[in-house]
């Protein structure tokens, strides 16, 4: 099958006066990362930066003009493959490892996913049976020849951590289960969760290489219990307080290990 080149990869939209989203409409529902621009007084902050097969940093030049701090939410290949771009790199030592080698990175090439898998994906939603791109970045790119880059982390985070924006405070959420060193970014003033892959409006993968039920299931609890006004996922539409209530009830309603 042979892609057609986008016009361009990127998309945006506006939240608010100090939020942009940017996504990357050509890629598939399972690996189309949120990535979240929020504007600082000292500098902005990134939280992840799609699958580096075209340039965030050129696409996204007008809004990066202050000083970036890159976050990942964590190191699976949709939310870091951009992130070699920046200067400043941010990820929970768990799996700073993990983004120093690039070592977290699946096939773009659906065809080279096994039945089994192929059927997995589809039993929770996610069909690849058409590809994982509607269209490729550039001439001669291969989706089978996709690598991550190596991206060693500048600065390590941990639980309780905080990245500071000057005139935005988020503190540092280890939430693992998804993977080992899954964080989200929480702002307590405005209530503001940038939940990563912790949580998201959409079929959660709680049983890939890496994930660990019970660790989700101790992370779905400490997040019911956080006055959460809005959530920006790392995947999916955002939401609000009752659909944050709403999710994490139906997640520890439906594992056997709640």
């Amino acid at each position: 099958m042979t892609l057609p080149i986008a016009d361009r990869w990127f998309e945006r939209r506006r939240i608010d006066d100090e939020i942009t989203l940017l996504y990357e409409p050509h890629v598939h529902p399972l690996l189309r990362c949120n990535i979240w621009h929020v504007r600082g007084r000292d500098s902005d902050m990134l939280v992840d930066s799609g699958l580096g097969v075209a340039s965030l940093k050129d696409a996204a030049r007008d809004l990066f003009q202050n000083p970036l701090l890159a976050v990942a939410s964590h190191t699976h290949m949709d939310h870091t493959g951009g992130i070699f771009e920046f200067e400043t790199r941010l990820v929970h030592e768990h799996e700073a490892r993990s983004m120093a080698d690039a070592q977290d990175q699946w096939s773009l090439d659906a065809q080279s996913y096994t039945s089994a898998d192929r059927a997995s994906l589809a039993a929770l939603g996610y069909d690849i049976s058409s590809g994982l791109l509607t269209a490729i970045p550039h001439k001669g790119f291969d989706p089978a020849a996709y690598a991550l880059r190596p991206a060693p982390a500048t600065r390590v985070l941990r639980e309780g951590d905080t990245v500071n924006l000057g005139n935005r405070n988020f503190e540092v959420l280890h939430l693992p289960g998804h993977s080992p060193g899954s964080i989200a970014l929480w702002e307590q003033d405005s209530g503001t969760l940038f939940s990563g892959d912790a949580l998201y409006d959409g079929p959660l993968l709680d049983n890939i290489p890496g994930a660990d039920k019970i660790a989700y299931v101790a992370t779905m609890k400490r997040l019911r219990g956080l006055p959460v006004r809005v959530v920006h996922a790392g995947h999916d539409p955002s939401f609000g307080r009752a659909r944050f209530i709403e999710l994490i009830d139906a997640y520890l309603n439906r594992t056997d290990l709640a």
